[in-house]
């Protein structure tokens, strides 16, 4: 194996925790382990970058205010064929759905260099939902010569487009791994204000809060947010904590619907230790996040997922998350029912995570080994 090279390439939050133990037991096998990462999100990556103690190999630091897709997939390519052409990996590995994950995949392919695919096979079947990253997947997999599947519906959505069932293989979610290394029963946090706030409100029911999708933006989250303040009027022993993403356009409705709300809580957004510790104390999530309908399950708190459409349909067929989409009715009804039905309540909050046990980071090396050698 001596000479072997895995190139792991990443440029998001998401994907930075995600391959995150990916990275560490590649340090500690038998291959060479290089990382590239394109900051396609600077601020928010750099911390999970300090967290997990990933010192990247090639940092193309491509966000820029005001980024197009097109912006961030031109770059990124002229980017990556100077980094591969310099490193000259074996394999380049990538994950999920990102823009940086499709033109990675591209990049290699270019370049004739192997490419492993992790969290493949996710799919809703729908072109613009989620947009881009229902087709970044697609794309990244239509161009990926080893699929590290994390459940079994993600491998036979592969099956089902063709791809050959020996370049598959199921391993369970690296953010299962990510997730257990990181909360801790004694955490303390490092926020004043938000430790005073926890303290306040102890006894009561937390909601945890986060929205982003760009399908969502507008109306839709008018719906959300409306909901949300109306359920709480009827819950006096309940508060919402919110970390509100930057984008403009989601900031200025929350401020619109919730900002003047006593019992919400808006936060700026948090880095992921504290936000999955925060997560483990909450009773309930609101969301339109992917990653956190993977996560959510191994803590025990139901999921309520504001979107129509999942490429995650195995947390709902488990019964950790519901699919409620995001007209005013639907949110107010689950929420309601979550917090006045103690057994429906129950019955989420106990359901068996479909994600896995947190060893898929060693599945995954293991098998790129395999492939290397």
């Amino acid at each position: 194996m001596e000479g072997k090279k895995v190139m792991v390439v990443f440029g998001t939050r998401p994907e930075a925790i995600k391959m995150a133990p990916v990275v560490q037991a590649l340090k500690k096998s038998a291959v060479c382990c290089e990382v590239a990462v394109t900051a396609q999100h600077r601020e928010m990556l750099d911390q999970v970058l300090e967290l997990f103690k990933i010192h990247p190999d090639y940092d193309l630091n491509l966000m820029q205010a005001g980024q197009t897709l097109t912006d961030i997939t031109t770059r990124a390519l002229d980017g990556l064929k100077e980094v591969l052409e310099k490193a000259k990996p074996d394999i380049v590995l990538v994950h999920g759905d990102t823009t940086t994950t499709f033109v990675a995949a591209l990049a290699a392919y270019y370049a004739h260099i192997p490419i492993g695919h992790v969290e493949a096979g996710l799919r809703t079947g729908q072109k613009y939902s989620p947009f881009p990253e229902e087709m970044n997947r697609k794309l990244a997999g239509a161009l990926a010569d080893l699929h590290f599947a994390p459940t079994t519906t993600a491998k036979n959505n592969l099956l089902h487009e063709g791809i050959d069932e020996l370049k598959v293989l199921v391993t369970g979610n690296t953010v299962i791994d990510a997730l257990l290394e990181t909360v801790k029963s004694d955490y303390t946090f490092a926020d004043p204000s938000l430790r005073s706030l926890l303290k306040a409100t102890e006894g009561q029911r937390m909601i945890l809060v986060t929205t982003h999708r760009r399908e969502n933006l507008g109306e839709p989250m008018r719906q959300i947010y409306r909901a949300l303040a109306d359920v709480l009027d009827h819950y006096p022993d309940t508060y919402v904590v919110f970390p509100v993403h930057k984008n403009p356009s989601v900031r200025q409705v929350v401020e619109e619907v919730l900002g003047q709300n006593s019992r919400v809580h808006l936060i700026e957004p948090m880095d992921y230790e504290p936000f999955v510790n925060l997560m483990a104390q909450s009773n309930i999530i609101l969301t339109d996040s992917g990653g956190i309908q993977e996560e959510a399950p191994s803590l025990g708190v139901p999921v309520l997922v504001v979107r129509d459409t999942t490429e995650r349909p195995e947390a709902v067929e488990a019964g950790t998350v519901a699919l409620v989409g995001t007209s005013y009715e639907k949110v107010f009804e689950k929420l309601n029912r979550l917090l006045s039905d103690k057994e429906v309540y129950q019955d989420m909050a106990h359901a068996t995570n479909p994600y896995g046990d947190g060893q898929a980071s060693e599945r995954i090396v293991a098998a790129m080994v395999k492939f290397l050698s």
